[in-house]
């Protein structure tokens, strides 16, 4: 895996590009990894990050669900947090990271995830499915739908 690793260090930096246009793939996990998606209080610089940088998890990309979702900021949660819900119409595409993280240690992450959040399976842009982030529909009566933005942290900057 080192010689991998090094072998595409090399090639990116015989390029000697200014631009970030090679941009370098993390070296895979020789165990059983799970992906995560997080859309808001564990996406990265947010104050819930730490959990998943503890267990061993990197991110892999920036990308959005598809546009079957709704995002909501939740009443009363600290640090404050978004639910994502699925909906059969009606949804728009939101923006999450994609985390990959040891599947021994996810499982202690899962026992932090505080109700009305749990794991599901969230649908992302390109078809492809990954666990989640989602939100209990009961929460979400008084929730503030914040679905226009696209995202946690744009709704976070308004």
């Amino acid at each position: 895996m080192l010689a991998s690793f090094a072998e595409t260090w090399q090639a990116h930096r015989d390029e000697r590009r200014t631009d970030d246009s090679v941009a370098l793939q993390p070296l895979p996990f020789n165990e059983a990894s799970v992906q995560l998606a997080v859309v808001g209080a564990h996406l990265e610089g947010q104050p819930l990050n730490w959990q998943l940088l503890e267990r061993g998890a990197r991110k892999i990309s920036t990308t959005t669900t598809s546009e079957h979702y709704r995002l909501y900021a939740l009443a009363d949660t600290v640090p404050p947090k978004p639910g994502l819900a699925r909906v059969a119409g009606h949804g728009a595409a939101i923006a999450v990271e994609v985390w990959e993280l040891p599947l021994r240690r996810f499982g202690e992450l899962v026992a932090q995830v505080p109700s009305p959040l749990g794991i599901g399976s969230l649908e992302l842009a390109d078809g492809s499915w990954v666990k989640g982030f989602i939100c209990e529909p009961w929460a979400l009566a008084g929730a503030q739908d914040i679905t226009t933005y696209g995202g946690w942290r744009a709704y976070l900057s308004r």
